[in-house]
């Protein structure tokens, strides 16, 4: 069974309150810089090449890193402490809610880096966050499986176009926000023609299976378990809707100040990945108890999840501008957002990102 993710008070982000959120506050610790001695051997999937070690000097001893109420394999597998406590840095993780509460969590200082769909940073950009992409999440044959609009098992709620005048529930500013803005537009109907009601998905689930939610637009893992254990019928499932995919995202002064950490980071991260999508049976022997979920439903959970990663390109950024201007186009988001003005310039991509990843166009 799932465990009660929900037991912490979480509060639920309105989009004016992301909005509200004026500019970024100062990191409270001091930053203090440690040198540390690495080999600038490439330890990626790639055959590595001897170098000359160098020495590389860190602007901070701590990484301070977020990760969502669904899991986190890196942090369950511990790849990072691995690679960068012989370094001197310290890991320390923060759990979320969901991806807008991580990036407003990032907005005010409280982290340097988190992994998200990709809505939240568009939110978190209008909100005046100093934020970077970094990297996007690679896109697998099962993508979107994982991501569905469902209702419960007894609804009369037979087609997405009856979601009409319904109460739909979701998370404001995350990956389903955009989500059910495409999947209506393929049934001719508007974003105004749906009740929406924003609320978490640790705290919408209880009230799906109680019945009080008539339709809900989640996420694995909660997606798996209500489909698995309560018979929730999915009206659509997120393949090819037309995403872009996650993104790991860092502040604008942690990665400028650390941009050997971050290609070090988001190295080992794609090795992790990489061993996910060989493993996937590992994986879910590895998260299952750690959610309290059962094996079997795990396994379809980690069977349909994305692991590895992609550098950025100009292609994707194009289609997360898309993403962007449908939002400002619905009016909900009160500007155009540049997502260029999340960017680092070629020459600073090169510097953050591993062989691996640059490969990919």
């Amino acid at each position: 069974m799932f465990n009660n993710l929900g037991n912490a008070k979480i509060t639920v982000i309105s989009k004016l309150a992301l909005f509200a959120i004026s500019g970024i506050v100062a990191l409270s610790t001091t930053l203090i810089s440690c040198t540390s001695t690495v080999s600038n051997t490439n330890t990626g999937i790639t055959k590595a090449k001897p170098v000359e070690a160098k020495t590389i000097t860190f602007k901070t001893k701590i990484l301070r890193i977020g990760y969502q109420s669904s899991g986190d394999l890196v942090r369950v597998r511990g790849v990072l402490e691995k690679r960068l406590q012989p370094l001197g840095l310290k890991v320390e993780w923060s759990q979320f809610a969901q991806g807008p509460q991580l990036m407003e969590a990032m907005n005010v200082g409280k982290i340097d880096i988190g992994s998200v769909g990709e809505t939240p940073p568009i939110f978190a950009q209008a909100a005046g966050a100093r934020i970077i992409y970094l990297a996007g999440r690679r896109l697998g044959p099962n993508s979107g499986k994982g991501s569905a609009i469902a209702v419960p098992k007894g609804s009369p709620i037979k087609t997405l176009a009856q979601i009409k005048g319904q109460k739909v529930v979701f998370q404001k500013g995350s990956a389903s926000h955009y989500f059910i803005i495409k999947a209506l537009e393929e049934v001719n109907l508007k974003y105004s023609d749906i009740k929406v009601l924003s609320m978490p998905n640790v705290e919408a689930r209880g009230a799906f299976i109680q019945g009080t939610i008539p339709v809900w637009v989640t996420g694995d893992p909660h997606l798996a378990l209500v489909e698995k254990l309560y018979g929730a019928r999915v009206l659509r499932d997120a393949t090819n809707i037309g995403t872009p995919g996650g993104y790991y995202i860092g502040t604008r002064e942690f990665t400028k100040e650390n941009p050997e950490l971050v290609r070090i980071i988001l190295e080992e991260i794609d090795k992790n990945g990489q061993w996910a999508e060989a493993n996937r049976k590992e994986v879910a022997k590895l998260i299952a108890p750690v959610l309290k979920i059962d094996l079997p439903i795990q396994e379809v959970i980690s069977s349909r999840a994305n692991y590895r990663l992609r550098g950025i390109t100009p292609k994707l950024i194009q289609s997360q501008q898309s993403v962007a201007d449908l939002f400002y186009k619905e009016k909900i988001l009160p500007k155009k957002i540049d997502i260029k003005e999340a960017l680092l310039t070629p020459q600073e991509y090169a510097a953050i990102t591993p062989e691996t990843l640059i490969s990919e166009k």
